[in-house]
């Protein structure tokens, strides 16, 4: 039981040395890829939405 309890106080040691070496991005950084990241998914929203539109109108006109 000590030994996992030791194991694990250096596991999370571990941990913050490695998150000191993580390279953050600045502010402007994560505002711009935030941005990006939403422009792509509202993208693939409505071109889905197009497709799903297009792909239901064909089949409601081959089926009726």
């Amino acid at each position: 039981m000590a030994e996992t309890v030791k194991k694990t106080g250096q596991f999370f040691r571990d941990v913050v040395k490695e998150l000191k070496r993580v390279s953050w991005p600045t502010r402007k950084e994560l505002t711009r890829y935030t941005g990006v990241v939403v422009a792509t998914v509202i993208f693939i929203a409505v071109f889905f939405a197009i497709v799903d539109l297009g792909i239901s109108s064909l089949v409601r006109f081959i089926l009726g």
